[in-house]
This record gives C-alpha cells, sequence and structure tokens, in this order.
C-alpha cells in the first residue's frame, strides 16, 4: 500500500488542532472499513501514514474546537452498530423533508435564503467568503490541497481525495485549476460526501463556470463516486451524474457514481441527530466499501 494515498478535505467550521481532527477521522474511517471489508481493515494499520489531513480550517476560521466535545460521541457512534429505527424516522421526518423544500426553494432563488430558518443562511455566508476570495482566501486554501497532492503524483502514486461538504468544493475548484492552469495530465479519484456541489447556487459560481467544452470542467478525476445521506439538507441534490453529465460525454471522466439510497448517517451529539457530520459519513459502511474497493483495485494496478 506504499504508493497509495488517502488525503481528506474536511468541511466547514472550526476543527480540533490537525494532529488530533486527523486521529479522530482515521479512527471512524477504519471502523468503516472493518464494517464493509474486514479483511482490508486489517491491513490498515501500515497505511495510516499515507492518510493526510488538508487543514485549511485553522487558516481560515482563525480558531480551534476543543476535541473533547465530539470524543464521547465519537465512542458512542463506533460503538453502535448502524442507526437505530428512531434514527430513521428522524432523518425521513417531515420537518427534514421541509427545510430541504425551503432550501430547494432558495437554491433558486438566493435573495430569500436569508429569510430560512436553520443552518442554510449560516452555510451560504461561508460559501460566499469563499466564492469572493476575500482577501486570497481561497487561492490559499486550494494550494494548501494541491500542496499536499502534487508530489504524490509527481511519484505517480495512487490518490483518493476525499472531500467533506464545503471540503468537496475546494477540492473540485483546486482540481480544475490543477486541470487548465497547471495543465496537468495525472488523474486521482475523488469521494464526495454530504456535498453541495449539485445546489445551483454552487455551481454558478465554481472554477469554470465561465468555459465551455472541456475547459468548463477539471479533466485530472478518472473516477467520482458521490455518497450522500437521507436527511443531509447540505447534500440538497444527491445525484451529480446528471448535473455532471457532460464530463462524461466530453470523456474526460470514467464514472461518475450516486451512492444515496438507503445511506444513514447516525451521529449524535448534544443536540441529537445529525445527518451530516463527517464521522457518520466515514463509519458508514458505504463509505468503507469505497475505500475498500480502491485499495483493492490500485493493488491490481
Amino acid at each position: 500500500m506504499h504508493k497509495k494515498n488517502l488525503v481528506f478535505i474536511p468541511g466547514k467550521n472550526p476543527k480540533p488542532p490537525p494532529r488530533q481532527h486527523r486521529d479522530m477521522l482515521w479512527r471512524a474511517l477504519v471502523e468503516g472499513v472493518r464494517r464493509a471489508e474486514p479483511g482490508i481493515a486489517a491491513q490498515l494499520d501500515s497505511f495510516e501514514k499515507q492518510f493526510k489531513l488538508v487543514a485549511w480550517n485553522r487558516s481560515y476560521y482563525a480558531t480551534e474546537k476543543d476535541p473533547k466535545r465530539d470524543l464521547p460521541w465519537i465512542d458512542a457512534l463506533i460503538n453502535r452498530h448502524g442507526p437505530s429505527d428512531e434514527d430513521i424516522r428522524d432523518a425521513n421526518s417531515w420537518h427534514r423533508r421541509l427545510d430541504r423544500m425551503l432550501y430547494a426553494v432558495a437554491d433558486r432563488f438566493p435573495f430569500i435564503i436569508r429569510f430560512l430558518p436553520g443552518p442554510a443562511s449560516a452555510t451560504v455566508n461561508e460559501l460566499r467568503r469563499y466564492f469572493e476570495n476575500r482577501e486570497n482566501i481561497a487561492y490559499h486554501i486550494r494550494e494548501q490541497l494541491k500542496k499536499v497532492i502534487r508530489p504524490m503524483l509527481d511519484n505517480g502514486e495512487s490518490v483518493l481525495v476525499v472531500g467533506h461538504s464545503m471540503g468537496s468544493i475546494i477540492a473540485y475548484d483546486a482540481f480544475w485549476e490543477m486541470s487548465h492552469i497547471e495543465h496537468r495530465r495525472d488523474k486521482l479519484d475523488f469521494l464526495s460526501l454530504g456535498s453541495p456541489l449539485g445546489m445551483n447556487f454552487v455551481q454558478h459560481r465554481l472554477q469554470g463556470k465561465n468555459e465551455q467544452g472541456v475547459r468548463r470542467y477539471p479533466t485530472v478525476i478518472r473516477r467520482w463516486i458521490n455518497i450522500s445521506s437521507v436527511g443531509d439538507v447540505t447534500a440538497l441534490d444527491r445525484h451529480f451524474h446528471d448535473d455532471f453529465q457532460p464530463m462524461l460525454a466530453l470523456g474526460i471522466v470514467e464514472a461518475i457514481e450516486d451512492h444515496t439510497d438507503g445511506i444513514y448517517n447516525f451521529f449524535h451529539n448534544e443536540e441529537g441527530l445529525n445527518c451530516h457530520r463527517s464521522y457518520g459519513y466515514l463509519v458508514n459502511p458505504a463509505t468503507g466499501k469505497v475505500i475498500a474497493d480502491w485499495l483493492n483495485q490500485s493493488d491490481a494496478e
């Protein structure tokens, strides 16, 4: 496994100090792989050094989160075998469906976002800061990711970039720059978790949005797999195969797969069920299966 690399780019909000955050994410990831493919999980100890975290949040927010806030909830998550019946009811509840409907309307008419309840307005404000590149912050964030993956590609190593939430947007934009500014011809694989890349608000602001044909899309992605859980409102449009179908038609990506049916993120904290948290995605065997398959496929190459 020495030529394989997993690179994780997290979503918004302050995170724990990078070393602790990486350990917390790795623990959830290993459990997800173990649930999907126990034989692969047994090999991951020797692979841990090739798991890299792009800790962009510290420079973006100029603060960090106390890891002690999440540790007991991660323990509880790992000790659960799956979503409870109550979790499933909650994820499918009318109030989450109503939120999704309201956010879908707001995605078409962004001027009403500030009137919405819940986290939608805060999320859009975070994205605006990134898309407006205030104080060149978006460039610096993308450069953090590119500095990690360039040497891997230069060495001919396999790379799977895992982007959670806003991290998937940062990854996509970085991939576009690598494709059309740096003119790289390498290929890597991309796994998006709880991604807002299906939103109109986001798609109208991505790198390449004003280009045509091949130049509109990143060309360094070999295979793109998207996972979104039931009840995750941030992943407003859960299907990317149709939104990014021109990438397939143009032959610049081998596959775009959406894994959405029956997938539940059962992370809990003091506020209750959170269908969006990265730990809940990583511990899910659907994510574990994708990572295990990628590791097996790389072995065969």
